[in-house]
C-alpha cells in the first residue's frame, strides 16, 4: 500500500508535478482503449491524485516531455528519464522487426520518414492519401500508414508527441525531444537493475513473476542480481502466509514501514490499476481474484463486464460493474458484488466516493 501510495489521500499534491511523481513511483502507467468509463491512464492517476485533470498528463507528453508512451507489459506512460533502458529494445526491433509488423517494407519507413520531416507531426486522421486495404485483425487499421508509424515507433524511429482519447500524433523522435545527440543506450546489467529497482519501488516486496511480468527473457539475469543484492544485505528474503515456497524479497528499509492505520480511505480502482493488473499477487496479498470479464459471454459473468475494485484501507471490499453515460450525465452501476462485510461509516465512505468517482467521469476536457 505504500509503495503504490494508496496509503495516503493525497500523496502527491495536484498538477502536472503530481502527475509527474505518480508515474516515477509506480514506474509506468498503462494505457487501455476500454472507454465504458473514463480510459485506464486517466483514472490510475485519478485514484492517487484527487486534484487530477487529463490536462496534466497532456503537459507532462506534449509540453514538458518528461513522460513518453512506450511498451511495458503493455503500452504505458514512462518517465522521460528512463527512456534509455528502452533502447536496447527499440534497437531490437529495427534488427528483427515483428512479423505483425512483417508486410512494411524499408521504403515506407523511409517515405514515412521523409513525410514527417517535410510536414511536420501527423496523426493518421492527417494522413487522407492512402489506398485503403481490408483489415487484418479486429484492431488493425485500413490504412497502411498506420502500421507503418507502428513499427517505426517500436523502432524508436518516432515518438508519440500527443494523444487525443486514442487518436495519435506521432513526430520524429529526436525532433520531439530536442535532442543534439542521440542519448546512450543502457547496458544490459542496468536494464536488469531497472526492472528491480523499479519494481521494490513500486511494489514493496516482490517476486520474480511480479518483477518481470510478462516478461520471462529477464527472469534469469534478474534472479542473479537478486542473489548477489542478499549476499550485500540489500536485500531480505521474506515469506508471506500462504504463499510460503513462493520466494519473496524486499528492502530493509521496507520492512521499517509504519502499519496502516484503518481511515475508511476508499480508492475505486482500474482493473488496469498496478495493484490489481498482476493477479496471482492480488489473490495472495489481498485474498481477491479479480475477474476481468469485459470478453467474457454476458451469461458467463459474475461480476460484470468492467467490474472495478472498490478498495477500503487495505482491503477489497466490492467489485462495481460501471458505465458513464455520457449524453445523461449519469454514472450508472450496473452490478454491484460485496466481496467483505462493511460497516456504517465505510459504507458512508464508498458513498462519498462514488460521488466524487462520477464528477471525475463527467469532466469536460479538464
Amino acid at each position: 500500500m505504500r509503495a503504490q501510495r494508496l496509503d495516503e489521500t493525497e500523496p502527491f499534491g495536484a498538477g502536472p508535478a503530481a502527475a509527474q511523481a505518480a508515474i516515477e513511483q509506480l514506474g509506468y502507467v498503462q494505457i487501455d482503449t476500454i472507454n465504458v468509463i473514463e480510459r485506464c491512464h486517466h483514472h490510475i492517476l485519478y485514484a492517487r491524485i484527487p486534484a487530477y485533470k487529463r490536462s496534466d498528463l497532456a503537459h507532462l507528453q506534449s509540453s514538458e516531455k518528461s513522460a513518453f508512451e512506450y511498451w511495458t507489459h503493455a503500452l504505458s506512460y514512462v518517465p522521460t528519464a528512463d527512456l534509455p533502458y528502452f533502447i536496447p529494445a527499440m534497437k531490437a526491433y529495427r534488427e528483427t522487426p515483428s512479423a505483425w509488423f512483417g508486410s512494411v517494407t524499408k521504403a515506407e519507413v523511409s517515405a514515412m520518414t521523409r513525410r514527417l520531416k517535410t510536414e511536420g507531426p501527423l496523426s493518421i486522421r492527417d494522413i487522407d492519401d492512402d489506398q485503403l486495404v481490408d483489415k487484418t485483425h479486429p484492431w488493425a487499421s485500413r490504412k497502411p500508414s498506420k502500421r507503418v508509424l507502428q513499427l517505426m515507433f517500436y523502432q524508436g524511429l518516432v515518438a508519440i508527441a500527443a494523444r487525443e482519447g486514442m487518436v495519435k500524433t506521432y513526430d520524429l523522435i529526436g525532433r520531439h525531444f530536442g535532442w543534439e545527440k542521440n542519448p546512450r543506450p543502457a547496458t544490459e546489467r542496468q536494464v536488469t537493475a531497472y526492472l528491480l529497482d523499479r519494481a521494490l519501488r513500486s511494489q514493496g516486496v516482490v517476486s520474480l513473476d511480479s518483477i518481470c511480468h510478462l516478461n520471462a527473457p529477464a527472469k534469469k539475469p534478474v534472479r542473479e542480481l537478486i542473489e548477489a543484492r542478499v549476499k550485500r544485505r540489500q536485500l531480505l528474503p521474506v515469506t508471506l502466509e500462504g504463499a510460503e515456497k513462493v520466494p519473496h524479497w524486499t528492502t530493509p528499509a521496507a520492512l521499517e514501514t509504519a502499519a496502516l492505520n484503518p481511515a475508511h480511505r476508499v480508492h475505486i480502482l482500474s482493473p488496469f490499476d498496478p495493484l490489481i493488473i498482476q493477479r496471482k499477487r492480488l489473490k495472495l496479498i489481498f485474498g481477491y481474484d479479480h475477474i476481468f470479464e469485459a470478453y467474457v459471454p454476458a451469461a458467463k459473468r459474475q461480476y460484470g463486464y468492467f467490474a472495478l475494485p472498490v478498495l477500503v484501507d487495505d482491503r477489497v471490499v466490492a467489485a462495481v460493474d460501471m458505465k458513464t453515460d455520457r449524453q445523461a450525465g449519469k454514472l450508472l452501476v450496473q452490478k454491484w458484488t460485496w466481496l467483505a462485510d462493511v460497516g456504517a461509516e465505510a459504507k458512508a465512505a464508498i458513498d462519498v466516493e462514488l460521488g466524487r468517482f462520477e464528477r471525475f467521469q463527467l469532466q469536460a476536457g479538464r
